[in-house]
């Protein structure tokens, strides 16, 4: 990101192309400035500008302006008369809470999935993992998070698709997985978090498995946290400065 006094300029370059090509475009727009957000390469009080937006991404400006109605409805920016979107604050504690009701659910999920996997799916999982962890050692942080995906998704889809799921993925679409390898530590809690997880559903152990997705998603969480705090991304009073603090 550029910044230019009180506005914000993305820096130019297309779509990212790990963005689900399957939502319509303005829902990809938003999932761009939605992750730009949440790792803190746009931030309060800095203007969206609608037109710039558009071209920097390749897009029309009609995308642009349903993307950022979007956001204005979810709280992530806010509509200024004649000056335009303005990107609304994100503190230490909205990054707390959106963990903590996403770690609920998928704990829940993962619980529900080890009572109905498969051995062949788990020792699927597994297997996806193992790649998980080649793709760490070779540094390939965009298909650590790809394989992260897929490990997640075979656990949550087990757990049942219904309400449960659907408000899994009004959390998860905050976390910013297109900058995975921004992020200090993702990669690694990918690869090693997931142990006790696999070991509580082998066992067929609900309250092992929701324990374990629980703490492994509070992880993540706190590590983004850590990311922001480091950037001096959070929403603080006047005067006070960043610290070391992480989500617990």
């Amino acid at each position: 990101m550029v910044r230019d006094g009180d506005e914000v300029t993305v820096e130019a370059r297309r779509m990212p192309a790990g963005l689900d090509d399957r939502l319509q475009l303005s829902e990809r727009v938003a999932a761009y400035v939605r992750e730009a957000i949440m790792v803190g390469d746009l931030r309060a009080p800095e203007y969206i500008r609608t037109e710039r937006l558009a071209t920097q991404l390749g897009v029309s400006a009609t995308p642009v302006r349903e993307a950022l109605m979007i956001l204005h409805s979810e709280g992530a920016v806010r509509w200024e008369p004649r000056r335009g979107y303005r990107v609304l604050p994100v503190s230490a504690q909205d990054v707390a809470d959106l963990f903590a009701v996403q770690a609920f659910i998928a704990g829940e999920l993962a619980a529900r999935a080890s009572q109905v996997l498969t051995e062949d799916e788990i020792r699927r999982i597994r297997l996806t993992h193992d790649e998980l962890e080649a793709a760490l050692a070779a540094g390939e942080t965009e298909r650590v998070e790809r394989l992260n995906h897929e490990i997640h998704r075979a656990i949550n889809r087990a757990g049942g698709i219904g309400r449960l799921t659907s408000l899994l993925n009004l959390t998860v679409h905050y976390v910013p997985r297109n900058y995975y390898g921004r992020v200090e530590g993702w990669a690694q809690a990918s690869a090693h978090d997931h142990a006790d997880i696999f070991d509580a559903l082998g066992r067929r152990d609900a309250d092992a498995a929701r324990t374990a997705m629980v703490e492994h998603v509070e992880h993540i969480g706190s590590l983004l946290a850590a990311h922001l705090d480091r950037m001096q991304a959070f929403d603080r009073p006047e005067g006070e400065q960043a610290s070391s603090s992480t989500v617990s």
